[in-house]
């Protein structure tokens, strides 16, 4: 099983930006399917998570401005992100319990 992340790119701040993880099979009971960051210097962290029930968790630092989604028949991950800041940049990883995603970079600057 293989993750494809997509979707990150340079924003500027207060912009938006929609990270999709494909996966090459199904995984549907692969619980819970999460995205993770990694800032430079910084260790990598836990940004939301969701399982297939549809029960999410964030991060604080993200609650209200990012929304985790997935789509079972696409075997999709979804993290949409709005209000971006600065703090925000950082390559986005997607996880599946045991599987890693190569990572997508965002970078939120003026």
């Amino acid at each position: 099983v293989q993750l494809q992340a997509s979707g990150g790119g340079l924003v500027q701040p207060g912009g938006s930006l929609r990270l999709s993880c494909a996966a090459s099979t199904n995984i549907f009971s692969i619980n819970p399917r999460a995205w993770y960051r990694q800032a430079p210097g910084k260790q990598r962290e836990l940004v939301a998570s969701i399982r297939s029930g549809g029960i999410t968790n964030y991060a604080d630092s993200v609650k209200g401005r990012f929304t985790i989604s997935r789509d079972n028949a696409k075997n999709t991950v979804y993290l949409q992100m709005n209000s971006l800041k600065a703090e925000d940049t950082a390559v986005y990883y997607c996880n599946a319990g045991n599987i890693w995603g190569r990572g997508t970079l965002v970078t939120v600057s003026s």
